[in-house]
Order: structure tokens, then C-alpha cells, then sequence
């Protein structure tokens, strides 16, 4: 049996997320989310259903889930079975796709326009303590780090790939200071040997790029910026959060946690843009006039993006990076429109 008729015991019959798999800022997500019974909430990134369980269990409304993991779907096809409406409709709908293509695969499942759509934009538990997936050194697996388990792996682009392009990999996605030499001993070493685990590749970095004091790992930067080439994460994010905007109903908001500086600097530019917080033009420039009187069809809802507390640091390291942005859709009656706004 495959993995979509045979799913893991991830979760209780309570829809609960199984140990291990802890949401970040979950209580600042549904402080932010406020979902309300008869809502319909979309979560881009089921991952472990943290956020989705969640949801559904703070009020009576309905989740449409994303994820373009085969795996994850399994688990949400689990979870869906603890929460069904007193007439035993599905309240979680599980949609197979990346989120960059939430339009068609919203459209696809007939799904209303959402009163909330939220996106953590981490890599999934699960993928990371999997060793199989390949997405983390601590572990030695194969070099794949494919989120959807289709298309060239990791070890395709690190065998195959030029030089410059995987310089270019390390330096603009991983901001790792020495991409080139990474690069320069990847082309030098795979002549021989080609790459084929993340215990093969982590050693190779490892000898090649020193340690610094920040404690982190050698390794850490380039698998990273490795791990963004494999899924496109960017242009992900970007198409994704575009669409977002869209699907969005009058007064509802939009939640996204992000996890280091590439992300958040493009959640950051897409809501600026939304809330017309961009630069303005002259009072010179023609085009000024085109904008004059217009109103912006968002509101920021966190002036300075909000970060985990010291707590939730300490049992849960992942979080320490993580930041949350969310803005509001204009509503229909604009007398309560920006209520809420989070310093």
C-alpha cells in the first residue's frame, strides 16, 4: 500500500498533532489569524497540521490545507476524519499542489474566498528529522531535499550544475561569504566521485569553508541555499503570496511566518506594496497623479514584524528566527477596518 492509503499514526483521534511536530508562534498566529466560526481559513503549509488542528479546534469553521509533500497530504487525510461537521461534512479539505498555485487548486476545490489564510514558510518537521528526505546534515541520507519528491534533487544539481551556478546558489540563497570556494571543491571533487548524501556533502563544506563564532554548523548556509534551488522556494513565496492577496475576502487577513532574511524580505516588499507603503512619487512625476486620493487596499496589522518570546525559544530552537507579518483586507464597512492593529 502507497503512503496516500496507508498514512502514519501522526495524529490522535482528536486531530492532535503527533509529539515532535511543534507549530511556531502558534499562539501569535491565532491572535493574529482570529478565526470565527463559519469562516473559511486557508493554511498554505499543512506540514504536520500544527496550525490547521489548531484552527479548527479554536472555532467552528472550515480549512482548506496546502501541501505539495505526498506525505503531508497523508497526514492531513488522517487528521481530517476528527473533524467533520454535525451532518459529517469535512471541515478540513487537503489540496495536493505547491502553494504557489493556490488560485487554480482553490478554484479547483470550489473553495470560497478565505476569511484567513496563514503560511509558515519553514521546512516541515517531519522532512527535516527524516534522513531519507535528505533535507538536514544532522543525519546521513541521500542528497534529494525535493519537498514534493518530483523533479531534479540535490544531488542532480550538485553533480551536474556549472560552477558559476553553484556559487551563485550558495552566495544568493544561502548568503554563504565563501560560495565560491564551496563550488570551486564540489567541481573539483564530484570528477571522481560523484555526490550522493548529505554526510558526503556537509564534509566537503566542512573542510573547505572555516568555522566562525556564531557556533553555526560550516554546513548550514550552502544546504540551505541548496535546499531553495531544489523547490524554487522563492518564486514560490513570491507567486504565493501574490495569490494570497487575491484570494483573500473583504476584512480578511493574511498571516506569514518566516524563518530568515530571503523570505521575510519578500513578505515584507509584497505587504508594503499592498498597504501602500511604498516609496511615493514626486509631486512632480505624472505618474503621482494616477495614485493621488487612491486607498490602499490592505492595513498592516504588525507595524514591526512580532518574534517568538523567550520561552518558546528555549523548548523550541527552530522558532528563534522566526518572524510574523499579517495584513487585513480592506473590509466592506470601513468603520471597522485596521480594528486590531498590533503595534
Amino acid at each position: 500500500m502507497n503512503a496516500l492509503t496507508s498514512p502514519p499514526a501522526l495524529h490522535d483521534a482528536s486531530g492532535t498533532p503527533a509529539q515532535g511536530h511543534v507549530p511556531v508562534m502558534l499562539r501569535e498566529v491565532l491572535d493574529t489569524l482570529k478565526p470565527a466560526d463559519g469562516e473559511a481559513i486557508l493554511d498554505c503549509t499543512f506540514g504536520g497540521g500544527g496550525y490547521t488542528s489548531a484552527i479548527l479546534k479554536q472555532a467552528d469553521c472550515a480549512v482548506w490545507a496546502i501541501d505539495r509533500d505526498p506525505d503531508a497530504i497523508a497526514r492531513g487525510q488522517a487528521m481530517a476524519a476528527a473533524f467533520v461537521t454535525e451532518a459529517g461534512l469535512p471541515r478540513l479539505h487537503m489540496l495536493h499542489g505547491g502553494f504557489g498555485s493556490m488560485t487554480a487548486l482553490a478554484a479547483a476545490a470550489h473553495a470560497p474566498a478565505f476569511d484567513g489564510i496563514v503560511l509558515d514558510l519553514g521546512v516541515s518537521s517531519f522532512q527535516l528529522d527524516e534522513a531519507e528526505r535528505g533535507f538536514s546534515f544532522r543525519m546521513d541520507g541521500p542528497l534529494d531535499m525535493r519537498m514534493a519528491k518530483s523533479g531534479p534533487s540535490a544531488a542532480d544539481i550538485v553533480n551536474n550544475a556549472p560552477e558559476s551556478e553553484l556559487a551563485d546558489i550558495f552566495h544568493f540563497y544561502g548568503e554563504e561569504r565563501h560560495a565560491r570556494r564551496v563550488a570551486r571543491a564540489i567541481v573539483a571533487d564530484r570528477v571522481d566521485t560523484p555526490f550522493e548524501t548529505t554526510a558526503q556533502l556537509a564534509g566537503l563544506i566542512r573542510r573547505v569553508v572555516p568555522s566562525d563564532r556564531s557556533g553555526i554548523d560550516a554546513a548550514t548556509r550552502s544546504f540551505q541555499g541548496l535546499r531553495i534551488a531544489v523547490n524554487d522556494e522563492l518564486g514560490e513565496i513570491e507567486r504565493g503570496l501574490t495569490q494570497a492577496l487575491d484570494l483573500l475576502a473583504p476584512g480578511g487577513r493574511l498571516v506569514v511566518v518566516s524563518f530568515h532574511s530571503l523570505e521575510d524580505r519578500i513578505a515584507k516588499r509584497v505587504m508594503a506594496t499592498a498597504t501602500g507603503k511604498t516609496a511615493s512619487f514626486s509631486r512632480y512625476d505624472p505618474r503621482a497623479a494616477l495614485t493621488k486620493g487612491d486607498e490602499p487596499a490592505f492595513i498592516a496589522l504588525t507595524g514591526r514584524p512580532l518574534r517568538p518570546g523567550d520561552a518558546e525559544c528555549i523548548t523550541n530552537p527552530r522558532a528563534r528566527s522566526a518572524r510574523l507579518r499579517a495584513v487585513e483586507k480592506r473590509p466592506t464597512d470601513i468603520s471597522s477596518f485596521g480594528k486590531g492593529l498590533i503595534p
